[in-house]
């Protein structure tokens, strides 16, 4: 397979590339190893998946470590093999830090301790045509599951110069990360992910979300637009009361239009001439349908949303460890066929 960064770029500026491309925030690891046929241990293994996968481009995260201190580890979460921590669910009452004492006590990194290094060493080894998406997210998101989501929100009144000062502090350490994305020779897009919805609505008002998410992306979407490089946005939910706040942040691009959320037919007309959509196949239907199934959806995803361009072929949300191969491999399979190429 041939990648072709220029046309994945021509898709998410809402034109008609020669194909559908494919795109997906996230693959498990596991998922990874088993198309590559070994541990995913190198950026040159994880340059082989995305590229052998079919992907027109390799996604790029800085390496950070947001707690390097191990402050208030919850007692729900696991650690890795390789270090790494993973939480079983995010905090519900209370987070870390419930007053400025906590704030004061928690060990934040800075900015100089964000490793780009694969950056610089990302272009020397692609194949040719294949382009780099840096990645990070998670202002808002970091910002109550810090707080917890009752705390938080108790916070909203009680005291909201506690939510100012960390939304402000991790907004300005992951503003930090886009500065150098959108300014990096190696770097071809941006894609900012921060959820603000679920199935059922907004996690929280538009009001509260113009206070401590909006600018943030704004901010996010004025560097791709001065570097001239284009931004696509995840964020799980239904998301109609603020479809045209995303996109005068400068938004290109919205993923994942969640199936149980939207209808990409409804979001293809009234605003895919303002965005281009990525993904819409179930999670769901990926773990457990059928590769027919599988086909059927991406076929008629491609003739809802792809007839005039501005659409990639990409999952419900991401690839987790749970998705059946076949199907993951189904949904390509399908993308190349009715995609065009």
């Amino acid at each position: 397979m041939k990648p072709n960064i220029e046309e994945f770029i021509k898709t998410l500026r809402r034109g008609k590339a020669s194909y559908v491309p494919i795109a997906e925030l996230g693959v498990h690891p596991k998922i990874k190893e088993k198309i590559i046929g070994r541990p995913i241990v190198a950026l040159e293994d994880d340059i082989e998946f995305w590229h052998k996968t079919g992907y027109d481009y390799i996604k790029l995260q800085p390496k950070v470590d947001f707690n390097p201190g191990k402050i208030g580890i919850s007692e729900h979460a696991i650690f890795q093999e390789d270090g790494r921590m993973e939480f079983k669910w995010a905090a519900e009452g209370c987070g870390v830090i419930t007053n400025f004492e906590d704030y004061g006590n928690y060990i934040f990194p800075k900015k100089e301790d964000f490793d780009y290094g694969n950056y610089d060493r990302v272009k020397n080894i692609l194949p040719e045509g294949m382009g780099v998406i840096g990645q990070y997210g998670d202002i808002f998101t970091m910002t109550w599951e810090m707080m917890g989501f009752e705390g938080f929100s108790f916070a909203l009144f009680e005291n909201p110069e506690l939510i100012e000062t960390l939304n402000t502090r991790l907004g300005e350490l992951v503003l930090s990360m886009f500065e150098v994305f959108a300014q990096h020779p190696s770097v071809d897009v941006l894609w900012y992910s921060d959820d603000i919805a679920y199935q059922g609505g907004l996690l929280m008002s538009p009001d509260v979300l113009d206070k401590y998410f909006f600018p943030w992306l704004k901010k996010i979407g004025i560097l791709a637009k001065k570097n001239n490089k284009p931004l696509i946005y995840h964020t799980d939910g239904i998301l109609y009361d603020v479809f045209d706040r995303i996109v005068d942040c400068g938004v290109d691009a919205i993923h994942p239009i969640e199936p149980k959320a939207m209808s990409i037919k409804d979001v293809k007309e009234k605003y895919g001439e303002k965005l281009c959509l990525i993904g819409h196949v179930d999670v769901d239907l990926l773990s457990r349908g059928s590769e027919e199934e599988i086909f059927r959806v991406v076929e008629e995803n491609i003739k809802t949303a792809g007839y005039n361009g501005g659409y990639c072929v990409g999952s419900g949300n991401s690839i987790p460890e749970y998705v059946k191969l076949e199907n993951y491999l189904a949904m390509i399979h399908a993308a190349k066929q009715f995609g065009g190429e």
